[in-house]
């Protein structure tokens, strides 16, 4: 499951930065008519709608959604044994060992000590 993301709300929070746009000028009287009626100026209009915007965007990026079915499936493969290792996985595994230094990587002072004699 995708984790959660809070992102801090700034309206009680100093405002440090700026955001400049160019936009028509039919954009504009439309921003300031929908402001007006919201009863906010087109400035925090404008940032609260494309906060929001943003906020949805991340969200659904960030989740996954599951069908009952789909859901049950990933319930039993995370709850199964795992599957012994196909061979192309113990080619990849070994590749990933003699080439790639990390933190999770068990091989990476040998990988390092290899490229550094060069």
């Amino acid at each position: 499951m995708a984790a959660a993301v809070a992102y801090q709300n700034t309206s009680t929070k100093g405002k440090d930065s700026r955001f400049f746009a160019r936009i028509s000028t039919a954009d504009k009287a439309l921003i300031e008519e929908a402001a007006s009626i919201a009863g906010q100026s087109a400035a925090t209009f404008v940032v609260s709608t494309a906060r929001e915007a943003a906020e949805r965007v991340l969200h659904k990026r960030g989740g996954i959604r599951l069908n009952l079915e789909e859901s049950r499936r990933l319930v039993a493969a995370l709850l199964s044994p795992p599957q012994k290792p196909t061979a192309a996985m113990k080619r990849a595994l070994k590749l990933y060992r003699e080439t790639v230094i990390s933190d999770v990587n068990p091989e990476s002072e040998k990988v390092r000590q290899r490229l550094s004699s060069k």
